[in-house]
């Protein structure tokens, strides 16, 4: 590279990053579009729209019912967020709660009333019409309307399929006899429907390709002509302008497939849950450590710590950019995440750091050191990215809700994390030695160091990780779920328990941060939980109170605090007994894709090293990381809520990035070491290589986490003191037993090596 090409990277390189960073506070034009002020925000974050439905009937819904509606309803929900909410209130209603949008009246008319869809005959028993076109010039909506009464066509057995049959339906393209694209919508029915539908579409065809309307909240939202017999339990429909109305069909076709029909009980917009402080108060963690991050980098790298500052400045600029530009849905775990991310982007460029003061030690130029330093770490990184990256991937595709949202922040933050390393910091590394800076004083050289013998102490450490996993499951099954204090093995929070909803109408509007301060410490104290969430309800001076199941004496003398201390008449507040908001199916769900993820990485290390053994032991890794920060959860008794799946998550790829590392030099020892090395002597000379590498970057990470523990508020300090221990935990497995358990696996299952 020229020097006049060196000058003009680095230039072009510094105002990038400007613009970005511009980008991010101010965006275009008066509203700022583009800003960060445009990115979606959880309910947690930015409050939202809540609605409240009941089922319909005399009879009392049964438990499967609501659960089953439950479940369909946040299939439909989810177009609007993955971190939108629903749950049971009491024994016949569903709330529903949607960050990030205000319009509670244009919500309820988009979902319409659930639980309504019929798909109705043509004609009527007599020959006469179940329903008539009205209006033959309409093109933009289907101008169709009932001859008769649901209640007659149903009792004449003109209603085809209820939105029961349907068990599925999805937007989706296909090729007609012409060949070209056309989009349609897919049925999947339940067998009951199928042997229904069979029938009514063959009598409709032989009628001459008669329609079959479809009926949904008092209106027919599609008449598509039968074009054959459908026997096999699957349909198509056609017809839709575009992708968007098929969607829209297909959603619509789903939540009329409830196993209740609901009506709208109440709906309102909701503020934050948590309130302005929680957002800044993140950022002030995250501006604080990524600050220190880059004066730790300056004073241990020198110069390439100062061009990794000027690389991990962009890093940040551009990940707020692109979750605005993704449309990302951020909650406060999230927000924790993208800060989290920061530290963990450290990671690419220390490795390449480290090789390249190892290179000069052996007294190449910079220039030369640093082409041959990026070729030997280019697959440590590769590797160790690209295995997060199939977890992330796994999560995206087989996760729900705030697991999807993770997966998506995940997978940005390690795409971004590998550009800015192979291309940005590579890049500007070469435009300064263009312009003159070539002395290695100013990068370092890499000491000699002794190598340490960590395979004799394997003993020890497997003792000790086997002693704490132990502690942790004791304290579960003996002493937490023995305790009738507590009940449970580990401190669940109300995702997952579900609990008691408590709205208080008060006499003067209270901001969020003076109901925290002056009632939740009382209302902990009186229902013996820390696990308190407190909503205010816009536009009244309602306050919604969200707390642990309550039994009617804490009922009662919650109801007592607030006549006392605020004046509240006892008969104006309203209790509720709520569902969790994760569901059973839900952690099923993300158990089942934790499992697979760990499955898909285990076949990449083992397609990668070419020795299952690696894979075995990275997996066996992560596991004790999980156990162990698991034990840390039972002994503390932190309350386990939805950070606790985001938490183990980032250990997990957190820990595997830096077992990779490790097994890396491994691969890249054994074939370069002679004959005569011991086994032994490899696996502790690679530990000792790279032990400079896992040290600093779990220290970078350290110091966001801490910055996190220190500046956020209570359900930051949540999610920020288990990442602690599982960011320490995840370094000491790397180092301490992933190499000995695959030089353990090597000996055991192969040739006896020494």
């Amino acid at each position: 590279m020229s020097k006049t090409k060196g000058i003009l990277t680095i230039i072009f390189t510094v105002l990038l990053t400007v613009f970005v960073g511009y980008m991010d506070v101010f965006g275009f034009g008066a509203n700022k579009s583009g800003s960060a002020n445009d990115i979606k925000l959880g309910l947690d974050l930015a409050g939202g729209v809540s609605i409240t439905y009941q089922a319909v009937g005399d009879e009392e819904p049964s438990d499967q019912d609501m659960s089953d509606t439950v479940e369909k309803l946040k299939q439909r929900i989810y177009a609007y967020s993955t971190e939108a909410s629903v749950y049971k209130e009491g024994k016949d209603r569903i709330s529903i709660e949607i960050p990030g949008v205000y319009d509670a009246d244009a919500i309820l008319k988009d979902l319409g009333r659930p639980g309504t869809l019929y798909f109705i005959d043509h004609y009527a028993s007599d020959g006469t019409p179940n329903y008539n076109r009205v209006n033959y010039t309409g093109d933009d909506s289907v101008d169709w309307e009932l001859a008769r009464s649901i209640d007659e066509i149903k009792a004449d057995g003109g209603i085809v399929l209820e939105g029961t049959d349907i068990t599925d339906a999805q937007a989706g393209t296909t090729r007609n006899d012409m060949g070209n694209t056309q989009i349609m919508v897919n049925l999947t029915l339940t067998k009951e429907g199928t042997d229904s539908f069979a029938k009514a579409t063959e009598a409709a065809f032989n009628r001459g390709k008669d329609v079959i309307g479809i009926y949904y909240d008092g209106q027919f939202i599609s008449v598509p002509a039968v074009q054959g017999v459908i026997s096999g339990g699957t349909a198509q429909i056609t017809g839709q302008k575009d992708a968007e109305e098929a969607q829209k069909l297909a959603s619509t076709i789903r939540i009329g497939g409830l196993s209740l029909e609901l009506e709208e009980l109440r709906s309102n917009v909701v503020g934050a849950s948590l309130g302005q402080d929680a957002i800044q108060s993140s950022l002030k963690a995250g501006l604080v450590g990524f600050v220190i991050v880059v004066f730790f980098m300056i004073a241990v790298y020198y110069f390439l710590g100062l061009t990794s500052a000027i690389a991990l400045t962009l890093y940040a600029a551009l990940e707020i950019m692109l979750i605005n530009g993704f449309a990302i849905t951020l909650t406060l775990p999230g927000i924790a995440g993208i800060i989290l991310s920061i530290g963990m982007a450290v990671d690419a460029n220390v490795i390449i750091f480290a090789r390249l003061r190892e290179e000069l030690a052996t007294g190449k130029t910079v220039d030369s050191a640093i082409k041959v330093a990026y070729s030997k770490a280019m697959s440590a990184i590769l590797d160790g990215n690209i295995t997060t990256l199939i977890a992330a991937a796994v999560l995206w595709i087989m996760g729900s809700g705030s697991i999807v949202g993770f997966a998506q922040t995940l997978t940005l933050g390690i795409c971004l994390s590998m550009f800015t390393a192979i291309f940005i910091t590579k890049a500007l590394l070469k435009a300064f030695v263009a312009v003159g800076i070539k002395d290695p004083k100013f990068f370092g050289v890499a000491k000699q160091r002794k190598t340490i013998d960590f395979l004799s102490k394997r003993g020890l450490f497997f003792g000790i990780s086997g002693l704490v996993i132990a502690a942790g499951l004791v304290f579960m099954l003996a002493v937490n779920g023995g305790n009738a204090n507590r009940g449970h093995s580990l401190n669940y929070s109300l995702e997952f328990l579900g609990g008691t909803q408590t709205v208080v109408p008060f006499e003067q509007n209270y901001e969020l941060e003076e109901i925290n301060d002056l009632m939740v410490a009382d209302i902990e104290k009186i229902t013996g939980s820390a696990n308190v969430v407190t909503t205010k309800v816009q536009g009244s001076n309602e306050v919604i109170f969200k707390t642990v199941t309550l039994n009617a004496d804490q009922r009662a003398e919650l109801n007592n605090y607030f006549n006392e201390k605020f004046g509240i008449d006892k008969e104006t507040i309203k209790t509720e007994s709520i569902s969790s908001t994760i569901s059973k199916e839900a952690q099923r769900e993300t158990i089942i894709a934790v499992v697979v993820a760990c499955i898909c990485m285990l076949i990449y290390i083992w397609f990668r090293f070419k020795d299952i053994r690696f894979g075995a032991s990275s997996v066996l890794a992560l596991t004790h990381d999980v156990l162990v920060t698991l034990a840390f959860y039972a002994i503390a008794y932190v309350s386990v809520g939805s950070s606790f799946v985001a938490c183990m998550l980032t250990i997990v790829g957190y820990s595997i990035n830096a077992t990779i590392v490790i097994f890396d030099r491994i691969r890249e020892n054994l074939k370069e070491a002679a004959p005569k090395t011991a086994l032994k002597d490899i696996v502790n000379d690679s530990i000792t290589t790279t032990l400079s590498r896992s040290i600093f970057t779990s220290l970078t990470t350290f110091i966001m986490v801490v910055a996190l523990y220190f500046f956020g508020v209570s359900s930051i300090k949540e999610f920020a003191l288990p990442l602690m221990v599982g960011i320490v935990c995840g370094t000491y497995s790397s180092i301490c037993l992933a190499g000995s358990m695959w030089f353990v696996f090597k000996n055991k299952f192969s040739k006896k090596e020494k």
